[in-house]
């Protein structure tokens, strides 16, 4: 599978006014994102759940192929409600959403009845993601009573083009968040760190995906920020910077580990999107291309050369 690129929106030139503050020059941005070569972006205004969700239909409805990745965290809505509201917006775009599932903390009134911790945060994640593909899934209203959600005759009647199998992103270093990550993301997104550090991140990531059977199944994505000039704010990523041919170089060393998308950072003004689009992501497809059609002919040459060898030496 080829290399993908996802654009997390930061802030624009006069480093105060959010991406989608106002939607007639998002839009305009919005078309160089998608004409540039990025397959996704990223929705998480600080505004929160419910903007999120107006922010995304937007975005699908002003774009042709773009997917959107929309931020979203349990104890928000009921997870009927939100199943719901999800579906309409995967059905409505043609099947380009995928969820972005965080952490957030439990409220005060959650924080009244039992205590808050990180392991009550990742179960509760846990079982709104058992909800939702349930939801998502189930040919007929259906009864939940569970440690944080309880539902009575639970259906989402019009579901979404993927049904259950809508793409899940979720991240975390704790044993305890990669459980759950393990049991439901599709694509996991990883920390910054070394080269050492995200390789070890991937495999403690597969192996709790392999407790579930779906060590295959898991794709990664790694964050990276791409100086161009005055960089986004509020996001961590590997920090990248130099002429596009040294970026790309830089990228190519991870996509080596199996990196399947680089989620970039700091790309917000419009010169800066072509830029990138035109010559740092062309070259490192170009790269990963080249490299590809290489492989074939190196395994080629090497049984030539194999060959005569086995030969020459006869059975054994």
């Amino acid at each position: 599978m080829p290399i993908e690129f996802t654009h997390i929106p930061g802030k624009t030139a006069d480093a105060a006014v959010p991406f989608f503050y106002d939607f007639a020059e998002t839009a305009t941005k919005l078309g160089l994102i998608e004409d540039g070569g990025f397959q996704k972006i990223v929705v998480d205004d600080s505004a929160g759940l419910l903007t999120n969700m107006d922010l995304a239909s937007q975005v699908l409805n002003r774009t042709a192929s773009l997917e959107v990745v929309l931020t979203h965290w349990a104890g928000v809505i009921d997870p009927t409600v939100a199943a719901r509201q999800l579906a309409s917006i995967d059905r409505e775009s043609g099947g380009r959403l995928a969820l972005r599932m965080i952490s957030e903390p439990l409220n005060d009134d959650d924080a009244e009845t039992r205590p808050v911790g990180h392991g009550v945060v990742w179960q509760r994640i846990d079982e709104y993601l058992v909800l939702l593909k349930r939801l998502w899934s189930n040919d007929r209203p259906f009864d939940h009573e569970g440690a944080f959600y309880s539902i009575k005759g639970g259906y989402v009647p019009r579901k979404g083009p993927h049904g259950a199998d809508l793409v899940i992103r979720m991240g975390g270093q704790s044993g305890t968040a990669l459980k759950v990550a393990g049991r439901h993301a599709d694509l996991f997104e990883l920390a910054p760190g070394s080269i050492d550090d995200i390789r070890q991140l991937m495999e403690r990531a597969r192996g709790a995906a392999a407790e579930y059977g779906r060590a295959g199944k898991l794709r990664f994505a790694l964050p990276v920020r791409i100086h161009q000039g005055v960089s986004a704010a509020g996001h961590k990523a590997v920090d990248l910077s130099g002429p596009p041919a040294q970026v790309a170089l830089s990228l190519l060393a991870y996509a080596a580990l199996g990196i399947d998308e680089f989620m970039v950072v700091g790309v917000d003004r419009p010169h800066e999107i072509a830029t990138v689009g035109r010559e740092t992501m062309a070259l490192l497809r170009n790269s990963l291309a080249r490299r590809e059609a290489d492989a074939p002919q190196l395994g080629r040459f090497i049984s030539r050369e194999r060959g005569p060898q086995a030969a020459n030496r006869g059975p054994s």
